[in-house]
């Protein structure tokens, strides 16, 4: 029983501790807003009444009129599709996505290389069996019962017409 209460005990304490983990601001109509999430970026550090324990204050280098509006042009650009409204989460996502776009470009770029130099070893192999065949000698190849067995003319041809596909559409 008595392990029964600490355990009860123990899970009240932790939901209370749960709970104070909120955070309360005055929006910008002025009312009080409660939630566990930090409020958005356009509300200023003063309206923010109840912060979670251990989030800090932003500080925000503070500038003159002119140097505002110069440095608010460039940079306000992004911030006007989304509304004004900027949060880390979004920086991330863009950061992961762009990531996640250069990494299968890499790939791409990666696999095209390779296919570059299959196509080029395959060439420079056609080229010369196609160097062989036109020379006029005697081919011979292993059939399927591993017997030895010269080419005729039929054979001969064929293997010429498939080695100038391979050139066709390899060496380019």
């Amino acid at each position: 029983m008595k392990i029964l209460q600490k355990i009860l005990t123990f899970t009240l304490a932790s939901a209370c501790v749960a709970a104070s983990a909120q955070w309360q601001w005055i929006d910008k109509d002025g009312h009080k807003v409660f939630s566990d999430r930090a409020p958005p970026a356009d509300i200023l550090d003063k309206n923010i009444l109840k912060r979670p324990a251990g989030k800090l204050p932003a500080v925000t280098p503070a500038l003159d009129t002119g140097a505002a509006a110069d440095a608010a042009s460039p940079a306000a650009a992004p911030l006007a599709g989304n509304g004004g409204k900027s949060t880390g989460v979004d920086k991330d996502l863009e950061a992961k996505k762009k990531q996640t776009a250069d990494a299968e470009a890499a790939k791409r770029k990666a696999e095209e290389e390779r296919i570059t130099k299959a196509k080029i070893e395959n060439c420079a192999r056609a080229k010369q069996a196609k160097t062989t065949f036109d020379s006029g000698i005697r081919i011979s190849r292993t059939n399927a019962a591993g017997e030895r067995e010269i080419m005729d003319d039929a054979a001969r041809a064929a293997e010429a017409k498939r080695i100038q596909s391979v050139i066709d559409t390899d060496c380019k």
